[in-house]
């Protein structure tokens, strides 16, 4: 088996593979979910798609989803799931997804293991810590807009900001070193480059593995006042999976984080209306993240469960061992819970969205995330109070096929 086969087999099994009209949005509208996907969400709540040989339940209503995502009888476990099991052989299983690879995916462990790795990870991810973290970023945001302000127009805000400020805030939670930042942000960058060859993925993924691995052991010689030196020294989670859990929370915070702020500056451009108002009344900025957050859905791919049991969803018998897949851009889009649900509106009343999970597993780095993205967006546009696109809109470049939807660049002028 080649490396890019082995590579098609793992990401079948994270992420079941979705017939391409009900993920593949339409550049030409690129804040909208695929026209396949919001068609069928029309039909019902629950659906079931996929091929003849792996068929999924597709869940596109909002109540819905709530109700796999909170209910006890779904599991996360996907690397074990039966459907995981039944794509690949026995041998070539416990190859891909060995113990040491797993160590500190929490998200993709049911109790008790999820429960004791939350657990440790409450403790950490305070409001207290968000709120002693804010004036750090506010200075991060403040550094990189320096950077593209004195560099000038035109700016690509793909990596002159988007991808930067998530990597440097998650950096900041983990203790990483200031002489180590710059590794840092290159390891980080680096995963972000998904047309690259598998094998250059593979590299860089154990390369910021063994980065992880270093920074661990530098946290129990010398703990600071940090999230990863904290787990080091309250908790007795082994050193195999702190550097899981870091990995994590790098990979699931940097890639969302980056593409939203990138998307969202793109869509708030492409709706002048919307934009002024919070031009006009920046106090807005909190309650626009959150409906950037419902409008453009970019986990592309959806959250995906399994039955342990039979469950009874919107009508729906899912049986134990099928896969159910929570349609998030659908979800949030879902005219039973949302008014006018395909129109962005900065001001509208904070509404409950699913684009940080649900139950459980709802993100930990949720609060990280907003501040991140309040602080990002409130000070682009003070900042830079004429940007507008340096392009036309048809000449941005999306990802079409990926899990997590974004801009490939973003370019800008002001």
């Amino acid at each position: 088996m080649t490396t890019a086969e082995w590579q098609h087999d793992a990401e079948e099994i994270m992420h079941p593979r979705l017939p391409a009209e009900l993920i593949e949005r339409d550049s030409r509208s690129p804040f909208d979910p695929a026209s396949g996907l919001t068609a069928l969400s029309g039909q019902g709540p629950v659906h079931r798609v996929g091929r003849a040989d792996d068929p999924v339940w597709l869940v596109t209503g909002h109540e819905e989803a709530r109700t796999v995502l909170a209910e006890p009888r779904m599991s996360a476990d996907r690397i074990n799931s039966p459907r995981a099991r039944s794509l690949v052989s026995p041998e070539l299983h416990a190859r891909m997804f060995p113990p040491e690879r797993q160590a500190g995916s929490f998200v993709f462990m049911d109790a008790p293991e999820h429960t004791r790795f939350r657990r440790a990870l409450a403790g950490q991810f305070t409001m207290r810590r968000m709120r002693d973290l804010t004036p750090r970023i506010h200075e991060i945001v403040t550094t990189r807009l320096d950077a593209v302000v004195e560099k000038g127009p035109p700016a690509d805000l793909v990596p002159d900001f988007a991808v930067p400020l998530p990597s440097l805030a998650i950096g900041e939670l983990l203790g990483v070193a200031p002489g180590d930042r710059d590794e840092f942000q290159r390891r980080t960058a680096a995963l972000l480059h998904r047309d690259a060859p598998v094998e250059e993925q593979i590299g860089n993924s154990s390369e910021l593995n063994r980065f992880m691995q270093s920074l661990v052991r530098a946290k129990k010689r010398d703990p600071g006042d940090d999230v990863l030196s904290g787990l080091a020294r309250d908790t007795d989670l082994t050193r195999n999976e702190l550097a899981g859990v870091a990995n994590l929370l790098l990979i699931a915070g940097h890639s969302t984080t980056a593409n939203m702020l990138a998307l969202g500056a793109f869509a708030l451009l492409e709706h002048p209306e919307e934009l002024a108002k919070l031009r006009d009344a920046p106090e807005l900025v909190e309650n626009a993240v959150e409906e950037l957050l419902r409008y453009l859905s970019i986990i592309n791919m959806g959250i995906a469960r399994h039955a342990k049991e039979d469950v009874v969803v919107g009508g729906a018998t899912i049986r134990a061992g099928e896969t159910v897949v929570v349609a998030a851009p659908a979800v949030n889009r879902d005219g039973d819970r949302h008014d006018d649900p395909h129109r962005l509106r900065v001001d509208r009343p904070r509404s409950h969205h699913v684009a940080f999970g649900h139950g459980v597993h709802q993100c930990l780095g949720q609060q990280l995330a907003r501040v991140v993205m309040t602080v990002g967006f409130a000070e682009l546009l003070r900042r830079l109070p004429t940007l507008q696109l340096a392009v036309p809109l048809e000449e941005v470049a999306v990802w079409t096929e990926m899990s997590v939807y974004g801009v490939r660049d973003l370019q800008v002028r002001w």
